[in-house]
């Protein structure tokens, strides 16, 4: 991978990481992670945060677009899209794959001294 595809891939997966780098949005995919919507009373169900809070987290979330939110009724329900995750875990991927080759040419090199 060339350093401006490397450096592409990584801008477009940046809010991915972003948004899954919070504890409590790594909470709410984990809760949304058996494919059924949930409304925002739902996934506020059993824990200490406010709806407000969820909402906000929800919000960061979408706009990563890691969750959907689709409305029946009044009601707003939200379900996960595991694409991004997937195409993050891809990118991690591919650069393991970099750093593995770097670090067998280094210890080549290090051998042959």
């Amino acid at each position: 991978m060339s350093l401006r595809t490397l450096e592409r891939a990584a801008q477009a997966q940046a809010p991915v990481f972003s948004a899954l780098g919070d504890p409590t949005r790594l909470w709410l995919v984990g809760r949304l992670l058996d494919g059924d919507a949930q409304s925002i009373s739902e996934l506020t169900a059993g824990s200490q945060l406010t709806r407000q809070a969820i909402s906000k987290h929800l919000r960061v979330l979408e706009e990563a677009g890691i969750v959907r939110n689709a409305r029946a009724g009044r009601e707003s329900r939200y379900e996960l899209d595991p694409q991004p995750i997937a195409d993050a875990r891809a990118f991690l991927d591919r650069v393991s794959a970099q750093w593995d080759a770097a670090l067998g040419r280094l210890r080549v090199l290090a051998e042959q001294t």
